[in-house]
Protein backbone atom coordinates (compact mmCIF):
# COMPACT_ATOMS: atom_id res chain seq x y z
CA UNK A 1 0.00 0.00 0.00
CA UNK A 2 1.66 3.08 -0.93
CA UNK A 3 1.74 6.02 1.68
CA UNK A 4 -0.68 8.76 -0.04
CA UNK A 5 -3.23 6.17 0.42
CA UNK A 6 -3.14 6.89 4.24
CA UNK A 7 -2.77 10.51 3.76
CA UNK A 8 1.08 10.07 4.66
CA UNK A 9 4.02 11.37 3.31
CA UNK A 10 7.15 9.68 3.42
CA UNK A 11 9.92 10.57 5.88
CA UNK A 12 7.23 12.94 7.75
CA UNK A 13 7.65 12.06 11.44
CA UNK A 14 4.71 14.25 12.06
CA UNK A 15 2.33 12.09 10.84
CA UNK A 16 3.75 8.99 13.00
CA UNK A 17 4.57 11.39 16.07
CA UNK A 18 0.88 10.49 17.39
CA UNK A 19 -1.41 7.51 17.83
CA UNK A 20 -5.20 7.73 17.61
CA UNK A 21 -7.13 7.55 21.32
CA UNK A 22 -9.34 4.31 20.72
CA UNK A 23 -11.23 2.50 22.57
CA UNK A 24 -11.20 -1.72 23.22
CA UNK A 25 -14.46 -1.82 20.90
CA UNK A 26 -12.47 0.67 18.31
CA UNK A 27 -10.03 -1.44 18.00
CA UNK A 28 -12.01 -4.53 17.80
CA UNK A 29 -13.58 -2.99 14.88
CA UNK A 30 -10.54 -1.94 13.30
CA UNK A 31 -9.56 -6.03 13.54
CA UNK A 32 -12.07 -7.11 12.15
CA UNK A 33 -11.74 -5.03 8.88
CA UNK A 34 -8.30 -6.79 8.94
CA UNK A 35 -6.78 -10.47 7.94
CA UNK A 36 -5.46 -12.54 10.80
CA UNK A 37 -2.80 -13.09 8.31
CA UNK A 38 -2.37 -9.38 7.82
CA UNK A 39 -1.75 -8.82 11.55
CA UNK A 40 0.34 -12.01 12.30
CA UNK A 41 2.79 -10.63 9.10
CA UNK A 42 2.92 -7.14 11.16
CA UNK A 43 3.51 -9.11 14.75
CA UNK A 44 6.40 -10.77 13.29
CA UNK A 45 7.95 -7.91 11.36
CA UNK A 46 7.78 -5.94 14.86
CA UNK A 47 9.68 -8.74 16.97
CA UNK A 48 12.22 -8.65 14.23
CA UNK A 49 12.25 -5.21 14.48
CA UNK A 50 12.77 -5.02 18.17
CA UNK A 51 15.47 -7.89 18.51
CA UNK A 52 17.50 -5.95 15.72
CA UNK A 53 17.21 -2.58 17.90
CA UNK A 54 18.05 -4.53 21.48
CA UNK A 55 21.23 -6.81 19.73
CA UNK A 56 22.48 -3.21 19.35
CA UNK A 57 21.40 -1.96 22.99
CA UNK A 58 19.86 1.30 20.43
CA UNK A 59 16.75 2.29 22.55
CA UNK A 60 13.49 2.26 20.82
CA UNK A 61 11.37 5.00 19.67
CA UNK A 62 7.57 4.73 19.12
CA UNK A 63 7.92 7.03 16.28
CA UNK A 64 10.42 4.77 14.74
CA UNK A 65 8.10 1.75 15.05
CA UNK A 66 4.95 3.75 13.46
CA UNK A 67 6.64 4.64 10.57
CA UNK A 68 9.42 1.51 9.89
CA UNK A 69 6.88 -1.21 10.99
CA UNK A 70 3.25 -0.26 11.86
CA UNK A 71 2.63 2.33 8.74
CA UNK A 72 -0.83 2.44 7.84
CA UNK A 73 -1.58 0.11 10.65
CA UNK A 74 -1.92 2.38 12.97
CA UNK A 75 -5.89 1.90 14.06
CA UNK A 76 -4.32 -1.39 15.50
CA UNK A 77 -1.45 -0.61 16.56
CA UNK A 78 -1.96 -1.31 20.30
CA UNK A 79 -2.72 -4.70 19.40
CA UNK A 80 0.26 -5.53 17.14
CA UNK A 81 2.21 -3.97 19.91
CA UNK A 82 0.30 -6.20 22.93
CA UNK A 83 1.05 -9.49 21.03
CA UNK A 84 4.70 -8.52 19.98
CA UNK A 85 5.69 -8.06 23.53
CA UNK A 86 3.82 -11.17 24.57
CA UNK A 87 6.09 -13.33 21.97
CA UNK A 88 9.16 -11.19 23.24
CA UNK A 89 8.00 -12.23 26.85
CA UNK A 90 7.41 -16.01 26.17
CA UNK A 91 9.79 -16.82 23.54
CA UNK A 92 12.48 -14.39 23.76
CA UNK A 93 11.93 -13.76 27.97
CA UNK A 94 11.89 -10.11 27.07
CA UNK A 95 9.64 -7.10 28.33
CA UNK A 96 9.18 -3.88 26.55
CA UNK A 97 9.84 -1.04 28.94
CA UNK A 98 9.08 2.30 28.59
CA UNK A 99 11.77 4.90 29.76
CA UNK A 100 11.05 8.39 28.11
CA UNK A 101 6.99 9.19 28.85
CA UNK A 102 7.27 12.61 26.81
CA UNK A 103 9.27 11.18 23.51
CA UNK A 104 8.31 7.50 24.08
CA UNK A 105 11.32 5.51 23.69
CA UNK A 106 11.70 2.13 24.90
CA UNK A 107 14.27 -0.60 25.87
CA UNK A 108 13.62 -4.56 25.84
CA UNK A 109 14.68 -5.34 29.52
CA UNK A 110 15.58 -9.58 30.44
CA UNK A 111 12.31 -11.05 32.25
CA UNK A 112 14.63 -14.32 32.90
CA UNK A 113 15.61 -14.51 36.55
CA UNK A 114 19.14 -13.20 37.38
CA UNK A 115 22.26 -14.58 38.31
CA UNK A 116 23.52 -13.13 41.56
CA UNK A 117 25.80 -10.48 41.22
CA UNK A 118 25.75 -10.39 37.54
CA UNK A 119 23.05 -8.00 37.38
CA UNK A 120 22.45 -7.00 33.79
CA UNK A 121 21.32 -9.05 30.79
CA UNK A 122 24.27 -11.31 29.85
CA UNK A 123 25.09 -11.81 26.27
CA UNK A 124 28.31 -11.59 23.85
CA UNK A 125 29.15 -8.34 25.56
CA UNK A 126 29.66 -10.03 28.92
CA UNK A 127 33.33 -8.07 29.41
CA UNK A 128 31.19 -4.72 28.22
CA UNK A 129 28.46 -5.31 30.34
CA UNK A 130 31.03 -6.29 33.61
CA UNK A 131 33.00 -2.68 33.25
CA UNK A 132 29.72 -1.20 33.25
CA UNK A 133 28.72 -2.72 36.46
CA UNK A 134 31.84 -1.65 37.90
CA UNK A 135 31.53 1.93 36.65
CA UNK A 136 27.48 2.05 38.01
CA UNK A 137 29.10 0.77 41.13
CA UNK A 138 31.20 3.48 41.06
CA UNK A 139 28.90 6.13 40.64
CA UNK A 140 26.67 4.85 43.45
CA UNK A 141 29.38 4.41 45.91
CA UNK A 142 30.33 7.70 45.08
CA UNK A 143 26.12 9.42 46.00
CA UNK A 144 24.99 8.91 42.59
CA UNK A 145 26.98 11.17 40.90
CA UNK A 146 30.53 10.85 39.93
CA UNK A 147 33.09 13.53 38.00
CA UNK A 148 34.04 12.28 34.55
CA UNK A 149 38.09 12.79 36.32
CA UNK A 150 37.33 10.56 39.48
CA UNK A 151 35.44 8.09 36.95
CA UNK A 152 39.06 7.77 34.70
CA UNK A 153 40.96 7.52 37.61
CA UNK A 154 39.18 4.95 39.34
CA UNK A 155 39.53 2.85 35.87
CA UNK A 156 43.41 3.31 35.80
CA UNK A 157 43.71 1.70 39.16
CA UNK A 158 41.92 -1.36 37.92
CA UNK A 159 44.42 -0.94 34.71
CA UNK A 160 41.92 0.26 32.24
CA UNK A 161 43.54 3.41 30.52
CA UNK A 162 40.88 6.07 29.00
CA UNK A 163 43.49 7.14 26.57
CA UNK A 164 44.99 3.92 25.65
CA UNK A 165 43.47 1.04 23.32
CA UNK A 166 42.47 -1.96 25.57
CA UNK A 167 42.71 -5.34 24.42
CA UNK A 168 39.07 -6.22 25.16
CA UNK A 169 37.12 -3.15 25.01
CA UNK A 170 39.19 -0.81 22.42
CA UNK A 171 38.23 2.43 22.87
CA UNK A 172 37.66 3.08 26.11
CA UNK A 173 36.30 6.68 26.62
CA UNK A 174 34.45 6.46 23.24
CA UNK A 175 32.82 3.02 24.82
CA UNK A 176 31.90 4.59 28.40
CA UNK A 177 30.83 8.31 26.59
CA UNK A 178 29.48 7.35 23.58
CA UNK A 179 28.06 3.54 23.63
CA UNK A 180 27.37 3.43 27.45
CA UNK A 181 25.39 6.64 26.75
CA UNK A 182 23.42 5.79 23.35
CA UNK A 183 22.50 2.28 25.03
CA UNK A 184 21.04 4.30 28.00
CA UNK A 185 23.22 2.65 30.42
CA UNK A 186 25.08 6.23 31.59
CA UNK A 187 24.13 9.74 31.33
CA UNK A 188 26.16 12.84 31.25
CA UNK A 189 25.93 16.37 32.67
CA UNK A 190 28.21 18.99 31.21
CA UNK A 191 29.00 21.21 34.50
CA UNK A 192 28.92 24.52 33.84
CA UNK A 193 32.05 27.31 33.61
CA UNK A 194 34.56 24.37 33.85
CA UNK A 195 37.53 24.91 30.93
CA UNK A 196 38.65 22.49 29.82
CA UNK A 197 35.08 20.89 29.62
CA UNK A 198 34.10 18.46 33.06
CA UNK A 199 31.06 16.32 33.11
CA UNK A 200 29.23 14.38 35.70
CA UNK A 201 28.54 10.80 35.62
CA UNK A 202 25.01 9.52 36.55
CA UNK A 203 22.94 6.47 36.13
CA UNK A 204 20.75 6.09 32.92
CA UNK A 205 17.48 4.38 33.06
CA UNK A 206 18.54 1.56 31.07
CA UNK A 207 20.25 0.77 34.27
CA UNK A 208 17.86 1.58 36.83
CA UNK A 209 15.69 -0.80 35.09
CA UNK A 210 17.77 -3.86 34.15
CA UNK A 211 19.58 -3.74 37.80
CA UNK A 212 18.86 -1.91 41.07
CA UNK A 213 21.22 -0.18 43.90
CA UNK A 214 20.39 -3.37 45.97
CA UNK A 215 21.73 -5.75 43.48
CA UNK A 216 25.08 -2.74 42.76
CA UNK A 217 25.86 -2.98 46.61
CA UNK A 218 25.71 -6.53 46.76
CA UNK A 219 28.41 -6.92 44.13
CA UNK A 220 30.09 -4.24 45.93
CA UNK A 221 29.99 -5.51 49.08
CA UNK A 222 31.19 -9.15 47.62
CA UNK A 223 34.32 -7.69 46.19
CA UNK A 224 35.06 -5.93 49.28
CA UNK A 225 34.22 -8.95 51.76
CA UNK A 226 32.00 -6.86 53.83
CA UNK A 227 28.22 -7.19 55.00
CA UNK A 228 26.13 -4.33 52.76
CA UNK A 229 25.14 -2.63 55.82
CA UNK A 230 28.81 -1.61 56.50
CA UNK A 231 28.00 1.19 53.92
CA UNK A 232 24.67 2.84 56.29
CA UNK A 233 24.07 5.40 53.39
CA UNK A 234 23.72 3.55 50.59
CA UNK A 235 22.11 0.58 52.30
CA UNK A 236 19.15 2.34 53.20
CA UNK A 237 19.11 3.85 50.05
CA UNK A 238 19.12 0.60 48.48
CA UNK A 239 16.81 -0.94 51.07
CA UNK A 240 14.17 2.37 50.15
CA UNK A 241 14.19 1.09 46.32
CA UNK A 242 13.51 -2.22 46.68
Amino acid sequence: MRAERSGLREGDDEDFSVVPTQSPSQVQRNLESRSQEEINRKVTELVQFLLVKDQKKIPIKRVDILKKVIREYKDVYSEIVNRAGRTLQQVFGLQMVEIDTKHHIYILTSTLPRVEGENLKQDIQTAKLGLLIVILSFIFMKGNSAKDSAVWEFLRRLRVHPGEKHEVFGDVKKLVMEEFVRQKYLEITPIPLTDPPEFNFQWGPRAAKETSKKDILSFVAKMQKKEPSFWISQYNEAKANT
